[in-house]
């Protein structure tokens, strides 16, 4: 049986909760059709978040590894197309750091992309009526650091584990405390997931969309 992890970050930034960490430990347990899923929670800290990453890796050996970020100014389910090889940081991480301008592997690759079927996932995202779209960026805070250390693994591999990122919005409650701030439902959340894994596990090649139509 094939699993699949997917992976939550701890609350961060003086919030008492993480959507992300909400949603993946929701899908803990899951099994249909020859997979399994595990969720593990990552900490918001530079370096030991991708810590955590490889002993789960080395732990599970996934088939899947979808991990799942807080974007609070974002209104959709965002698949991340491209990790970049820095870390600089808005704010601080749960360790107080805040890293300027430092490379997550020195003299790694500029960029890694996903090797999900991004634009796929945000079709059927799409279809099942839930908003998403292919982001270009994953900023350079904890969650690009991780979505980078889990691609740079995934190339020294020698099996076809397949990787990437997804930023999802605040929750309602959050978003009760941001004025303007867009949120998402949790059972929404929950069910975007499904489909993420679902169609990952079903595509091979990702699909070519046009006229802008994954923005």
């Amino acid at each position: 049986m094939r699993t699949v992890l997917l992976t939550g970050f701890e609350p961060f930034n003086q919030e008492t909760i993480n959507p992300a960490w909400e949603t993946v430990r929701a899908l803990d347990g899951w099994s249909e059709d020859g997979f399994r899923v595990v969720a593990r929670q990552l900490p918001c800290v530079f370096g030991a978040a991708n810590q955590a990453m490889a002993q789960a890796l080395a732990e599970l050996e996934p088939a899947v590894v979808i991990a799942v970020g807080q974007a609070g100014g974002r209104c959709d389910l965002s698949v991340e197309r491209i990790a970049i090889n820095i870390d600089d940081a808005p704010i601080m991480d749960n360790r107080q750091q805040q890293l300027v301008d430092q490379a997550i592997v020195a003299d790694g690759p500029a960029a890694y992309f996903a090797t999900l079927p991004i634009k796929a996932i945000v079709q059927a995202l799409r279809a099942a009526g839930l908003p998403a779209s292919v982001s270009q960026t994953a900023g350079t805070f904890v969650c690009n650091h991780v979505f980078y250390g889990l691609m740079h693994a995934a190339a020294s591999r020698t099996d076809a584990m397949r990787g990437g990122f997804i930023h999802i919005p605040y929750l309602p409650q959050q978003a009760a405390a941001h004025p303007g701030a867009a949120s998402m439902s949790l059972a929404d959340m929950v069910e975007g997931l499904r489909i993420a894994v679902r169609t990952t596990l079903a595509t091979g090649a990702d699909l070519r969309m046009q006229g802008g139509a994954t923005q």
